[in-house]
């Protein structure tokens, strides 16, 4: 696996496998990866003869109060792992490469309409971070391909907006979202959790089962939605929402819709934010 921190040789490599007639998938990351990581590199394997994997914590998608600057940086581990995922190359730009005039005065990018709600109102801003970033990697890369994972539900369909928007000729493949056998869904970020913090944050998963188990019963949403909160609650939870949407749009739905829906999280449990979610169709 190759290894470049500067845009030009990236792109150089990537016009040669071009050249060759071979198509290029990417994975777009922000480090310290783990199984549910190294599932978009084998899905991405599949569908491309090079996989090109990014690692790069995006300061513009951090409010000021949030986990930049803790935010774990683990490279050696990740290009280990990413040897054995398949990859290819592994690109590690710097802040400077990535926002030459600084990250407060880069040119950036805002997705209208799915970026409002949902986290996007409880972390503002942070969506227009995820697009600008995204956005600039795609152009560096150039990827045939590009893989995202379900975890992330809002911004994968905030990307899958962006790329249809602008006429990217660039494929965004969904990935499944990988969990624990306790239902926990794998997050960096779950390395933060206490052992008795640990314990409590599968319920977050019970609850969106719960909550599609009562939708498909026929019961109102606002109730649905409202013991999905006291519920987390009860165990510990800080909750931002835990809300059903469609799943195509994130628009509310009409009592009595059954296909294509979600259920959506995010709670915080001491300092550390989880968010999961489940499709109704999955």
């Amino acid at each position: 696996m190759q290894q470049f921190d500067k845009i030009e040789a990236l792109r150089e490599q990537v016009a040669a496998w071009r050249a060759a007639g071979e198509r290029i998938a990417f994975v777009p990351t922000m480090g310290n990866l783990h199984a549910g990581h190294f599932a978009l590199v084998e899905l991405a394997r599949r569908h491309a003869q090079r996989v090109v994997t990014s690692v790069f914590v995006n300061p513009t998608q951090f409010g000021p109060n949030e986990d930049f600057s803790r935010y774990p940086r683990t490279p050696e581990a990740d290009a280990r792992g990413l040897v054995v995922a398949g990859c290819d190359l592994l690109f590690l730009p710097t802040v400077e490469q990535m926002y030459p005039f600084g990250a407060g005065h880069c040119v950036q990018v805002r997705v209208p309409g799915l970026t409002a709600e949902l986290d996007g109102a409880a972390r503002p801003g942070h969506f227009d971070g995820v697009a600008t970033v995204v956005l600039r990697l795609f152009n560096m890369v150039e990827p045939d391909v590009a893989v995202f994972g379900r975890k992330d539900f809002q911004q994968l369909r905030v990307i899958q907006y962006m790329v249809r928007e602008l006429s990217l000729p660039i494929t965004i493949l969904p990935a499944a979202i990988q969990r624990e056998a306790d239902g926990l869904a794998l997050s960096s970020r779950n390395q933060y959790l206490s052992a008795e913090e640990r314990a409590i944050a599968p319920q977050i998963h019970r609850t969106l089962l719960a909550m599609r188990s009562a939708w498909q019963q026929g019961q109102p949403l606002s109730a649905i939605e409202q013991d999905a909160v006291a519920h987390l609650d009860e165990a510990g939870f800080d909750v931002d929402y835990a809300q059903l949407r469609r799943s195509q749009d994130l628009a509310t739905p009409q009592q009595g819709e059954r296909d294509g829906l979600v259920a959506l999280i995010a709670a915080r449990l001491g300092r550390t934010r989880l968010i999961d979610n489940l499709e109704f169709d999955a």
